[in-house]
C-alpha cells in the first residue's frame, strides 16, 4: 500500500500487540492518494499496518469493526457486496485481506464452522510435500490442514467475484490477487528463498484483449501501487516510488526488461530481527544477511508448528534439502544457481568459479540499497557492528 520497500517506509514489521511497528509519517499511501483523487476506499479483513490516519479507508471492516471472521469468505463477500452497491456510479478501491490460509496458533482454524462454506478435506498421505520441507507425518498432517484452509479461501474469493458481477462492477474493475508471504512453514514464510518470495499473482483487467495467459515478468510488491495509480489515473506522491507499473506489459508473455527483482526483509514480529537484502535474477539468487552473527529467528506460529516441533523432538539433522544447522546459522552471503540447484541447497558464495557472478549480484544489491535509502547502510561504517559496544 506504499509502493516502497519496508526498510524505506518504516513499517519494518507487524503493528499489532507488542510489535507496534509504524509507517513513517511522510509516506503517502495508496488509500490516501486514491481518496484525494475522488475514490471511495474500503478494507475488509486483515490490517497489519499503522497509523490509521495514514490509511484513511472510508469503509473499514477490520479489527474491532470486523463483522464476522476474516476466514469466513461468505461474510466477507456480504460486506464486499454492500460496498459495491454503496459505490454505484463512483470509482472505488477495495482491499480484502483473508486470514486464510495463515496459521491460527498451532492449527488453521479448520475446527470452526463457516456458514455457506463447504469444508473440503484432504488426506495427509495424498499431499505433495515440497522439497524444502521434511516428509514427516507431522508435516503431511499440517499440509492437509493448510490445503483445507486454501479451499475455504477459494470459495470466499468466488463469492466476492460473484458479488462484483451481480452489482455490475466487474466490467470496470481491475482485480489483483496476491499472496502476502510464502506458506507458513520454516523455509518459506519470513525467509528470502523462492518458497517465500515466488508467490501467486493473478490479474484481470476489463481492458484485456488476451485472456488466460501466463506472463513471465518478474514483479514485486512495490510495483502494485504504480500499477493501480496508472489504472485509476491518480497522481503519485511527491517522491519517487520504488516500483513501476506492469499494466503496459500485462498481456505479454515475456516482456523485455522484467528479468530481476529485489527484496528486503527486516522483522516479522519484534523478536524476529534478521535483516536481509538481495536480488533474484532469472538464474541466480543473492542474499546479504546483515546480521548473520545471530541465529535465524522464528515467527511464533512457525516455531509452534507440529512440523518444527517434530524436528526438535526427534533431533533431526535434516530439514528438507538443508541441514537444520544450515537453516539456523547462515553465512554473510548466499548465492544460488537456480538453474542447476532449484532447491537452493548449495551456497556458491565461497566458490571461486562464481566470483564474477557474486561480485555482480553484490553490486546490484548495494546499488538497490542506496537507491532505496536503506537505513541499514550505516552498518557498513563498522567492521563488526556486534563488537565493541559495552
Amino acid at each position: 500500500m506504499t509502493g516502497l520497500f519496508n526498510h524505506r517506509n518504516g513499517q519494518y514489521g507487524h503493528v499489532h500487540s507488542y510489535n507496534h511497528f509504524s509507517t513513517l509519517p511522510w509516506v503517502q499511501t495508496l488509500p490516501r492518494l486514491l481518496k484525494d483523487h475522488g475514490y471511495t476506499t474500503g478494507i475488509i479483513g486483515k490490517f497489519h499496518v499503522s497509523p490509521e490516519d495514514l490509511y484513511p479507508f472510508d469503509a473499514n471492516y477490520t479489527g474491532q469493526r470486523a463483522i464476522g471472521s476474516s476466514r469466513n469468505g461468505a461474510r466477507m463477500a456480504e460486506r464486499a457486496k454492500e460496498f459495491f452497491e454503496a459505490t454505484q456510479g463512483a470509482p472505488f478501491y477495495l482491499h480484502i485481506g483473508f486470514a486464510d490460509p495463515h496459521r491460527a496458533g498451532k492449527g488453521f482454524a479448520n475446527e470452526n464452522a463457516y456458514p455457506e462454506i463447504e469444508p473440503v478435506t484432504y488426506k495427509p498421505e495424498d499431499v505433495i510435500v515440497p522439497p524444502f520441507l521434511p516428509d514427516t507425518p507431522e508435516c503431511r498432517e499440517e499440509l492437509a490442514e493448510y490445503y483445507q484452509a486454501v479451499s475455504r479461501m477459494d470459495q470466499g474469493i468466488g463469492k466476492i467475484l460473484k458479488a462484483l458481477k451481480d452489482t455490475g462492477r466487474d466490467k470496470d474493475t481491475l482485480i489483483i490477487y496476491i499472496s502476502d508471504n510464502g506458506i507458513p512453514w520454516p523455509g518459506a514464510k519470513t525467509n528470502c528463498y523462492d518458497p517465500s518470495l515466488h508467490m501467486p499473482t493473478i490479474v484481470r483487467s476489463p481492458d484485456q484483449t488476451k485472456r488466460g495467459g501466463v506472463n513471465n515478468a518478474m514483479i514485486a510488491f512495490p510495483d502494485l501501487v504504480p500499477t493501480i495509480l496508472e489504472w485509476t489515473g491518480a497522481p503519485g506522491p511527491d517522491y519517487e516510488l520504488d516500483g513501476r507499473s506492469f499494466l503496459p506489459v500485462l498481456e505479454e508473455e515475456d516482456p523485455a526488461g522484467w528479468d530481476e527483482v529485489y527484496f528486503s526483509h527486516t522483522f516479522h514480529e519484534i523478536t524476529m530481527y534478521y535483516p536481509m537484502r538481495g536480488v533474484r535474477t532469472r538464474r541466480y539468487r543473492y542474499i546479504n544477511n546483515l546480521a548473520h552473527q545471530l541465529p535465524y529467528p522464528f515467527a511464533s506460529d512457525l516455531f509452534a508448528s507440529k512440523t518444527w516441533q517434530g524436528v526438535l523432538t526427534r533431533g533431526d539433522t535434516m530439514y528438507g534439502k538443508r541441514t537444520v544447522d544450515a537453516y539456523l546459522h547462515r553465512p554473510p552471503e548466499e548465492l544460488y544457481d537456480l538453474q542447476n540447484d532449484p532447491d537452493e541447497s548449495i551456497n556458491l558464495a565461497d566458490n571461486p568459479a562464481y566470483k564474477t557472478v557474486l561480485d555482480e549480484m553484490r553490486s546490484k544489491t548495494q546499488a538497490f540499497r542506496e537507491r532505496t535509502k536503506d537505513p541499514w547502510l550505516i552498518l557498513q561504517n563498522y567492521a563488526d557492528p556486534y563488537r565493541g559496544h559495552g
